[in-house]
């Protein structure tokens, strides 16, 4: 094990993200301390032993014995944080986070972070359709991916800590990837996914429809249930990568369609041959 126990982390942002990782890392030995917003989410997370100690606001107290310091925030707070409370930091002090876009959030922060301290980017691809640390679970990580998007301006121990944390917290895959590759990959297989859901959920608006639905249609709107605050937000911020995926999606659909409508029949079962195979590779051995 790379990272010792012995080191105290601090968690910022304790909602559903934030309090899994802090009950995967406290559970491992690690003292965990928070700063969150309510004092009821502290005050939960206190009484049910998810965290040590916590605080409503950033302080040296809070801030200053932290040796990892992992940021659950949506990133134009997560930005403003820095700038406005990075004197806190100790020298030395590792900093990591688990936004869902990185190339507009890794080097502007990185830029403007002290020499002393360090910043090494990392997307936990879990989640779930609740919100808070009421609802948090480590599990949720159990099979999941895990990704550490580094730059030139990260060390290699940086780089190992930040792999080694996501299989501490049962992450089954941890890969790297740049930031710029990860921000393609993310606009494709989660931005536009979570389009696709909440464009079908809009598209027809009939009465008790949740009483005639099929599993297909459960599992394909699962994620329409979306915190809009955070995902436009995402959105925006990767918008011409985005943009760039739904247009390719479009191309597909429109041809989809066009077999539909001419009656081509051979076309139709060939994309859904491709369909089934690449599908296929996702489905555990």
């Amino acid at each position: 094990m790379m990272l010792d126990t012995s080191k105290n982390i601090l968690i910022v942002g304790l909602g559903l993200i934030g309090g899994s990782y802090a009950k995967a890392l406290r559970k491992l030995g690690f003292k965990i301390s928070a700063i969150t917003l309510n004092q009821e989410d502290i005050d939960f997370a206190v009484e049910n032993g998810i965290i040590d100690e916590g605080f409503t606001k950033p302080s040296e107290e809070a801030i200053g014995n932290a040796e990892l310091v992992i940021f659950a925030l949506y990133p134009k707070v997560f930005k403003e944080w820095i700038s406005k409370y990075q004197n806190f930091f100790k020298p030395g002090t590792l900093i990591t986070d688990v936004t869902g876009v990185k190339s507009s959030v890794v080097y502007e922060i990185q830029e403007m972070l002290r020499p002393d301290v360090e910043f090494i980017a990392a997307h936990p691809m879990a989640g779930k359709e609740v919100y808070g640390v009421q609802n948090s679970d480590p599990k949720i990580f159990h099979g999941a991916n895990y990704i550490v998007t580094p730059t030139e301006k990260n060390t290699e121990s940086a780089i190992r800590d930040c792999l080694e944390l996501g299989r501490l917290m049962g992450f089954e895959r941890v890969s790297v990837l740049t930031p710029e590759k990860h921000d393609e990959m993310i606009g494709f297989v989660s931005q536009l996914t979570h389009c696709i859901a909440v464009s079908l959920m809009n598209c027809y608006d009939g009465e008790k429809l949740q009483d005639y639905t099929g599993d297909s249609f459960r599992d394909l709107t699962r994620i329409a249930r979306i915190n809009d605050e955070m995902w436009s937000e995402l959105f925006l911020l990767n918008k011409e990568t985005l943009l760039d995926q739904m247009d390719k999606f479009l191309s597909e659909f429109g041809k989809l369609r066009k077999t539909l409508e001419n009656g081509d029949r051979k076309t139709m079962r060939e994309m859904m041959r491709i369909s089934t195979a690449r599908r296929s590779l996702f489905d555990k051995k």
